[in-house]
């Protein structure tokens, strides 16, 4: 990772601290660090893989994790992005035959696994590829000596992520060190981070959120939480008796955490909660303010390719910018809403988002087929749609292959699903379109919460949205099916509707 000069500074200033906490399980900064610089001189005795097409400049050996939260992740993820190592996280839970495409392609020169058995394990064994178990010890500390500190200046590729492909196959970008330097050199003081606060982040570490927020509190020198597998409950229990100060969490996470927490006393400890990955609405922030009474709510736009895009702070008792905006410019960031000539279109018209920053990624790896990431003269955009205000507060409106086309008239899910979430009793909702012979798509809708008055959800809509926009159909739905993520799984949700299985419960008058 970028931070190995910090990783060394804290191991040696702070020993004892604990840096990674998961499942009550720790690990320190001085054990971490000696058991990442034993495992940096592992892997560099590997030999190297004679299957690998991928053109990786400067990279000698590539690392695959595929460890889930395992307590290992953290020693295994420093050591393999110390120059001239990179490292590919992925996600465990992704179906076997996608794993199986994905390690084809990166050919890594070992994959570690928190699984022997797991399928990851066998796919790279079929493949021909080394496998280690983490926590096997297969690497040997007493050889590590004050002579062999983890590489520290490099500015090559160091990461390869894989985006979410929940309705497509995963596409692979890279990051170099000198990109996530300088978004956690601004991070730190965006998010005032100097006095190391510990940090919580239940989702999982194969994706950006969680991986970032776990390098961001090692720079910081805090002590980082997480759970092997997502269960509200522990979640809870934790943030209340670890005293932890800041919670980082998709809204779905934290929707989780207020249910399994209600009638417990507020976590007064938390003095910050950063929220992204979907947009907040009214009601799920005064539901924080209950839970969360001191903490400073904030909430942040990005995507894996761009970095940061967008920042917000919600302070006081009301809410003090408009809840449909996700923020003004991050430091950095330059953000302009262009149209199909990608023109400038100015404020309070649609169009497509463009950023010019220096903490954009580099590019893809495979997976590139010009409709999402680009960059052009004009700036890069992963193709979502919003629009600014004469403020500069940016709305997002959504992504330009989710639009719906209802009798004629363009409809963006966001827009319908924020108005959704404003209504009283409704926790969170999913919009989307179904073929209909009249009107080309019929929008539907389905919402969880206690509200499952289909008039009171109808009037709701009609009181902020055009007639064109109000579902025509409206379903009810107890519990989300998630992605390791921690987003809805929209994909679901939708053969549920179309299948009629009793996963949702179609409403009527």
């Amino acid at each position: 990772m970028p931070i190995h000069a910090q990783l060394l500074r804290h191991a040696t200033e702070a020993p004892d601290k604990p840096a990674l906490v998961i499942d009550g399980r720790s690990l320190s900064y001085g054990e971490l660090y000696v058991r990442a610089k034993a495992i940096y001189r592992f892997l560099q005795e590997l030999p190297h893989s004679n299957r690998r097409t991928l053109d990786l400049p400067g990279v000698e050996k590539l690392v695959a994790l595929s460890l889930g939260n395992h307590i290992g992740f953290a020693e295994y993820f420093a050591a393999a992005t110390a120059f001239p190592n990179a490292c590919a996280v992925i996600d465990p839970m992704m179906p076997p035959e996608r794993i199986k495409r994905i390690i084809e392609r990166l050919a890594p020169d070992v994959l570690i696994v928190d699984d022997d058995a797991g399928p990851s394990a066998e796919i790279a064994r079929r493949l021909g590829i080394p496998v280690v178990a983490a926590g096997a010890e297969a690497f040997d500390l007493a050889a590590v000596g004050k002579e062999a500190e983890l590489p520290l200046d490099a500015d090559k590729i160091f990461l390869i992520g894989l985006t979410s492909g929940t309705t497509a196959e995963p596409k692979a970008y890279y990051r170099s060190r000198e990109q996530w330097r300088r978004s956690l050199d601004r991070g730190r003081v965006v998010f005032e981070l100097e006095d190391a606060p510990s940090t919580m982040c239940p989702g999982a570490l194969a994706h950006g959120l969680a991986l970032y927020a776990l390098v961001e509190a090692f720079d910081a020198g805090g002590t980082f939480h997480s759970v092997r597998k997502w269960d509200p409950g522990v979640v809870a229990r934790s943030l209340s008796s670890w005293q932890v100060e800041r919670l980082v969490a998709v809204p779905t996470h934290i929707a989780g955490i207020a249910r399994a927490w209600a009638g417990e006393p507020a976590l007064t400890s938390l003095r910050d909660v950063l929220t992204a990955g979907a947009k907040l609405d009214r009601n799920g922030v005064e539901s924080m303010r209950c839970l969360f009474p001191n903490a400073r709510i904030r909430e942040y736009y990005g995507a894996s390719e761009l970095g940061f895009m967008t920042v917000s702070t919600l302070v006081g008792g009301e809410i003090d910018f408009p809840i449909d905006r996700v923020g003004q410019a991050y430091p950095g960031v330059e953000i302009s809403i262009r149209d199909p000539d990608e023109n400038d279109v100015g404020t309070d018209v649609a169009g497509t988002i463009f950023v010019d920053s220096d903490l954009i990624a580099d590019g893809y790896l495979w997976g590139d087929d010009g409709q999402a990431f680009r960059v052009t003269e004009a700036g890069a955009t992963v193709g979502d749609l919003g629009e600014l205000d004469a403020n500069g507060m940016l709305r997002v409106i959504g992504r330009a292959g989710g639009m719906m086309i209802s009798g004629g008239n363009n409809v963006y899910p966001a827009e319908v699903e924020s108005a959704l979430k404003a209504c009283p009793g409704v926790e969170d909702a999913v919009v989307f379109g179904l073929p209909d012979a009249y009107f080309g798509q019929r929008i539907v809708a389905v919402v969880s919460g206690e509200t499952m008055d289909l008039k009171i959800l109808a009037d709701h809509c009609a009181s902020s949205l055009a007639r064109y926009k109000i579902p025509k159909q409206f379903y009810h739905i107890r519990s989300w099916p998630m992605t390791s993520s921690g987003k809805i799984s929209r994909g679901q949700v939708e053969t549920s509707v179309v299948s009629g299985d009793d996963l949702v419960l179609r409403l009527s008058a």
